[in-house]
């Protein structure tokens, strides 16, 4: 019998934990037999400022099948994946959202996607309901990644995948930051399928995906993936150089023929001042790429974890 490795990552959702346990338990543990499957629950607390870990202790106490992970501080969503991804020892891994958001039968469908043949299944949202706001950035950033890196995105994005015990090693052996774990799922190159679902509203709690964990996350996917704005900051610059050439010679050109003389403070000053700001932005972007190549060169781990029981 193989071993699925359920992987979630815990982030203030301690009044999550109980129901998410429940869930599980009545929708998918009693049928993984069925499928040929024993089952490990990898709940990983990513630095929870509230009682997560000690909840996470609780259901222990009562599944033996539970590994209880914490990290020594909030290292992000992803990184706490791959810790988890680390320590676990299934055949196969999934990950499961712990606000109970995506629902818990998909797994079963994900798991039948991989008995046929799949290395990874990537579960894809046809729709979510969420606010106006969030859809907006969420298919943004996922029409974006996917013009720019190259890598075939889905259209409702993912959270949620399962991957075979080689793609995991793959993954943990990467041991990359600044990065999005989708995306090195993507790039993998791995036998994938795809399932569809719809995103239930949230029900427990408020999110802790904030705005700056998302423009973060945009800013990783970027980077990461793509060379599109060191050839963005190329193109401005020969755009500027060739109408500047033209302008030279236009100016030239009136002086000799026309005595025309060159006049515009004003306007040069303003050329001035929009220059400095394109090449103060460009040195940013630079210093973005360089600061990412310095921070692995450091070979800081991604995740440090604190306890496991």
């Amino acid at each position: 019998m193989k071993k699925l490795s359920i992987i979630v990552p815990v982030y203030y959702n301690y009044n999550n934990l109980q129901p998410l346990h429940d869930d599980l338990k009545s929708k998918l543990f009693c049928k993984l037999g069925e499928f040929g499957f024993d089952y490990e629950l990898v709940l990983v607390d990513d630095g929870s400022g509230d009682n997560s870990f000690d909840k996470i202790l609780q259901l222990k106490s009562i599944d033996d099948k539970i590994k209880a992970i914490k990290l020594s501080r909030n290292f992000g969503m992803h990184s706490a994946i791959l810790a988890g991804l680390s320590v676990c020892t299934g055949d196969v891994a999934v990950i499961k959202m712990a606000d109970i958001q995506e629902p818990t039968e998909m797994i079963l469908e994900m798991i039948s996607e991989y008995n046929n043949g799949s290395e990874v299944v990537l579960a894809i949202r046809k729709d979510r309901k969420d606010s106006i706001v969030s859809k907006l950035f969420s298919n943004t950033y996922y029409n974006i990644f996917r013009k720019f890196s190259g890598l075939d995105m889905p259209n409702g994005g993912f959270d949620t995948f399962l991957a075979d015990r080689k793609v995991i090693n793959v993954l943990v052996s990467l041991n990359e930051k600044n990065t999005t774990l989708m995306g090195l799922v993507l790039w993998s190159g791995f036998k994938t399928s795809k399932i569809y679902f719809n995103r239930l509203e949230r029900e427990i709690g408020k999110s802790k995906w904030t705005l700056k964990k998302k423009v973060k996350l945009f800013e990783d996917s970027i980077y990461s993936f793509s060379i599109f704005p060191i050839k963005l900051i190329a193109g401005i610059g020969i755009a500027f150089f060739i109408v500047s050439f033209f302008l030279i010679i236009y100016f030239i050109f009136e002086k000799i023929t026309n005595n025309v003389p060159v006049r515009g403070f004003t306007t040069l000053a303003i050329l001035l001042l929009f220059s400095m700001g394109l090449i103060l932005f460009s040195l940013s972007v630079i210093g973005e790429y360089i600061f990412r190549i310095f921070d692995e060169t450091r070979n800081r781990p991604p995740f440090i974890i604190s306890d496991k029981k």
